[in-house]
């Protein structure tokens, strides 16, 4: 994998990917403290966790999936 983002697109990634990650957690949190009690809950809590571990990846990796592909990205 070669680099293909600047400083900007990783820092952006890797806030993104956090801020996912803290979101997960909290999620996760609810629903074991029974605030949120469908099951379906943990689906979204299992996509934001992967979602943000992918984007602390791609930031700390300074590696872009979608520009890998071709697409063009603002950041």
């Amino acid at each position: 994998m070669q680099c293909n983002i600047d400083a900007r697109g990783k820092a952006v990634r890797l806030v993104v990917g956090g801020v996912s990650l803290l979101g997960a957690a909290a999620a996760a949190a609810l629903i074991l403290t029974g605030v949120l009690e469908h099951p379906a809950w943990w689906a979204a809590v299992i996509g934001a966790g992967l979602g943000g571990a992918f984007g602390v990846f791609e930031g700390w990796a300074g590696w872009c999936a979608v520009r890998a592909m071709g697409f063009k990205t603002p950041i």
